[in-house]
């Protein structure tokens, strides 16, 4: 797979976004935005399950960007419990579709807290009559998300052996809405000597579908 990475500050609501954009080799089919864990606890864009989800979306022809939230890297202002991290992702996916330069699919991507912060940037477009294509959430933290609801064609990776979030509350949260969850057995909250296997899940499962609405109609029919 050829690809290249280049970084670039965006302007945002706090200030300047620290975004790397990962660009497949060719022109991109849509764009996709991924989120990384909690910033409190050392997530950042390069953590290794976010660097995992942009090599698949890269890999189906995705632009993906990966913003550095609040305070991390060169990304201004400070760690806002996710409201202002809302905002700021609201601000790159605005930028993603400007750029990609035509209505092609946008995939919501995120890992751990970043999947919790993606269901509020779903909702957030969702209402705004311009909703994202699909929404890849690994390890989310539902916890905080108790309120949210995710579209039923979500896709949701989860850990056996998650010991930050647990499965069966993942399970809890899931079971109201209907949304499946593929279980990765034996994995922790990292996905440690697993990262192959999310890697393949992502193309396979969310890939196929994202081209053939790409080959067709454009966003939202």
């Amino acid at each position: 797979m050829k690809f290249s990475t280049r970084t670039l500050l965006l302007p945002g609501p706090a200030g300047a976004i620290d975004v790397a954009l990962d660009l497949p080799d060719g022109a991109p089919i849509g764009c996709a935005v991924i989120a990384h864990p909690h910033p409190l606890f050392h997530g950042t864009r390069e953590n290794k399950v976010a660097q995992t989800l942009a090599r698949a979306l890269v890999a189906g022809g995705f632009a993906a960007w990966r913003p550095n939230f609040r305070g991390v890297g060169a990304s201004a202002g400070e760690h806002d419990g996710g409201d202002g991290e809302t905002d700021d992702l609201l601000a790159v996916v605005a930028h993603a579709r400007r750029e990609l330069g035509h209505p092609g699919p946008l995939v919501l991507a995120g890992f751990s807290f970043g999947a919790f912060v993606q269901m509020r940037v779903a909702a957030r477009l969702q209402e705004s009559g311009h909703p994202a294509q699909r929404l890849v959430l690994v390890g989310p933290a539902v916890s905080r998300s108790e309120d949210l609801g995710v579209p039923p064609e979500s896709l949701v990776i989860h850990g056996e052996r998650d010991e930050t979030v647990l499965l069966a509350d993942v399970l809890d949260w899931a079971r109201p809405l209907g949304v499946p969850i593929v279980v990765i057995p034996e994995a922790d909250h990292f996905f440690h000597r697993r990262l192959t296997l999310l890697k393949r899940l992502v193309e396979e499962a969310l890939l196929p579908v994202l081209h053939g609405r790409a080959a067709g109609a454009g966003p939202g029919t």
